[in-house]
């Protein structure tokens, strides 16, 4: 491939990387600090562009060379958010992942395909109780906050609010995305198993504190069922009118895999794994992105539809959870 013709395949790959309402030109007139005339001589490839200019282009833009030449190793590029950060921040992480839900849907024609390990992360969100369980475990217990080591939870003393407003418009965000879901019947177990640790560990500052994240989370879980049986995304309380995006369910009972999301945007397949618990590294590489989207149709194929038909199955499996709800509760 000779080098224009790589440099305008790489001018293109970042165009259709970005939304529709981007151009660009502008875009890279501000990344590279250069005229607009310089912008477009490099765009169509009536100049060279320089290697400390091509490395800039593509640490912004999280290209993969590997994957612009066709080279064919098992060499994979994927960007991992907040790697370079110092020291955690939990808000930072909830606005990063707000950001990401509005990238999303920059895109008129999106959906997401997530594989669950566990409970996507925002369903915590739907309840201001589980939330403040959630991201006070996320905060002491996952990052590590030395001012949290010693603290328990106490629902009237945690400043959850800030962190449960971002967390509703992530949720309101997702509501936008048509989507599917695949569970396991351990997908609720690491929440449960949570609870109980707190308990146990003598963590939760009163019964009555314990009791409020408890029946919080079976409300959360009531209204998983109602988005179920509707097929449809909605905010506790909203009626019929107000319902957003499909969602299809399905529960295979037999495999239990990583928590993954896959994203059709546009045409362009994207690919996020996570790891470290909350953190997660994404790809647009396509090779890995038609191994994963084929890995997560084949558990398709092979799993219950549980969402507006299948009502014997969709009973079963959310009873199921309430029954193992309500034995933690009488514990």
């Amino acid at each position: 491939m000779e080098s224009n013709q790589l440099q305008q395949q790489i001018f293109s790959t970042i165009r259709e990387k970005l939304p529709t309402h981007l151009s660009l030109a502008d875009e890279l007139q501000e990344l590279l600090g250069l005229s607009a005339d310089s912008i477009y001589r490099r765009i169509r490839g009536e100049k060279p562009i320089s290697l400390p200019e091509l490395k800039t282009i593509c640490e912004h833009f999280h290209l993969s060379l590997d994957e612009m030449l066709n080279l064919t190793n098992d060499s994979v590029l994927f960007h991992a958010p907040g790697l370079t950060r110092k020291s955690p921040d939990f808000k930072e992480y909830l606005l990063a992942m707000r950001e990401q839900f509005r990238y999303f849907n920059s895109f008129p024609e999106k959906k997401m395909h997530y594989l669950c390990k566990d409970l996507p992360f925002w369903y915590f969100y739907l309840f201001p109780e589980v939330a403040a369980f959630k991201t006070f475990l996320w905060m002491k217990t996952i990052h590590n906050y030395p001012s949290m080591k010693n603290q328990v939870f106490a629902m009237d003393e945690f400043p959850s609010e800030e962190y449960f407003k971002i967390g509703q418009e992530i949720i309101q965000l997702y509501n936008l995305m048509p989507s599917e879901e695949l569970w396991n019947n351990e997908s609720i177990n690491s929440t449960l198993n949570q609870i109980s640790y707190y308990r146990e560990a003598g963590i939760f500052a009163t019964k009555e504190d314990e009791k409020k994240v408890i029946d919080s989370f079976s409300d959360m879980m009531g209204h998983l069922e109602d988005q179920c049986a509707a097929g449809r995304k909605f905010m506790p309380g909203d009626s019929e009118l107000t319902y957003r995006s499909s969602i299809q369910f399905y529960v295979n009972e037999l495999i239990l895999g990583n928590n993954t999301i896959l994203l059709n945007l546009g045409g362009k397949r994207l690919s996020l794994i996570t790891h470290s618990v909350l953190s997660y590294l994404m790809t647009t590489d396509e090779r890995f992105a038609e191994l994963a989207f084929s890995s997560y149709n084949s558990l398709v194929g092979r799993s219950a539809l549980i969402s507006v038909s299948g009502e014997k199955e969709r009973h079963r499996f959310f009873n199921n959870i309430q029954a193992k709800i309500k034995q933690l509760r009488d514990h």
